[in-house]
């Protein structure tokens, strides 16, 4: 049964949701800032700045007026940067109810309060934080709004809320699972752009296969310790949420964060690097916001403290290399600790 859905905002990952939506039978309101950028939308049927060459199906209309986008809305689904997810939130604040599915779809945290998203939207809006849900795996826009298959997760403390935005989205190229752990979603969400402008950065430097694997890998091993440490189900990062969407950002040339990180191996300075993209690179502030998170939590992360220093603290990437391969000896099986693993399986 058709039903009308508001996607905020129209970025490539918000535009490529719409078009799911769309094609599902939807009828679809993508929100944009700009009245330019809605007429352009509208008129010739294209989002040209971040989904270039990609025809917009009819279903989906454009609109810079909030109230226009929710108004009967049965469904919101935000795709904003997380550095305006709080702005967002608060001008969907008036239009919004409590039986309207609210899912956000952002991988990333807020810096200055190392707030998830989902915390984020519950406090603008005034309802509990079991309300909103979340949207990640693997899932680069380019590919999805080609309609290639792709696979994702919602997470949501409800079920019913889950299958609500399951039902929604779910067709012949873009399946969907669901998964009760939303703080384990968003964690391995947020966490893997930092894996991710590692692996750009060891490509930058030419260091090979090796070194990526196992960059991946130790990488994976870092997100599920610091995750787990902070309650998460640790199973939720070796799903869609965690390993797929690790090794898709972290292996593909759609991935910003991956070339971010491959500019910033090759030498170039990091606003250089940011200028260029034209894009938010969320691994960025997911590294700054990380390196708190392992302090406060008391969980080493090494990968993510060695890119931190390299992009806040002018540290040579090779140094960076040469510091983690200097580490003392370890064993592997230190993921996450005996006492976690029995908690989350009992």
């Amino acid at each position: 049964m058709a039903k009308k859905v508001c996607v905020l905002v129209a970025g490539s990952w918000g535009t490529a949701l719409a078009m799911v939506l769309a094609d599902n039978g939807h009828d679809v309101r993508l929100w944009a800032r700009s009245e330019e950028h809605v007429q352009e939308i509208n008129e010739t049927r294209e989002n040209s700045r971040f989904l270039p060459g990609v025809k917009l199906p009819d279903g989906l209309r454009a609109t810079s007026d909030m109230q226009d986008a929710l108004s009967e809305a049965e469904a919101v689904i935000i795709a904003s940067p997380s550095k305006a997810m709080r702005e967002v939130a608060r001008a969907l604040k008036p239009f919004w109810n409590e039986d309207m599915l609210c899912v956000h779809a952002t991988k990333g945290m807020e810096t200055g309060t190392l707030k998830r998203m989902s915390t984020i939207i519950a406090e603008e809006l005034g309802c509990e934080e079991s309300k909103i849900g979340v949207i990640c795996g693997p899932s680069h826009a380019e590919e999805v709004a080609r309609r290639r298959p792709t696979t994702i997760v919602v997470a949501s403390a409800n079920e019913g809320e889950a299958q609500r935005a399951q039902n929604l989205l779910m067709n012949a190229y873009f399946r969907v699972y669901t998964n009760r752990d939303v703080l384990g979603a968003e964690l391995a969400g947020a966490f893997k752009n930092i894996i991710a402008l590692g692996a750009g950065m060891s490509d930058g430097l030419e260091y090979g296969d090796n070194a990526k694997a196992a960059l991946l890998t130790r990488g994976l091993a870092e997100i599920t310790r610091i995750g787990t440490e902070m309650g998460a189900n640790p199973l939720t990062f070796s799903g869609l949420a965690g390993v797929g969407d690790l090794v898709v950002t972290a292996t593909s040339k759609h991935s910003r964060n991956w070339r971010a990180g491959y500019m910033i191996g090759q030498g170039k300075p990091l606003q250089e690097v940011l200028d260029s993209m034209g894009m938010v690179v969320e691994g960025i502030r997911t590294t700054e916001a990380a390196h708190f998170i392992s302090q406060k939590y008391k969980v080493q992360m090494p990968i993510a403290e060695q890119l931190y220093r390299v992009l806040f603290e002018d540290l040579d990437p090779k140094t960076a290399v040469e510091a983690l391969m200097g580490r003392g000896p370890k064993t592997e099986m230190e993921m996450i600790s005996q006492e976690t693993w029995e908690q989350w399986h009992t």
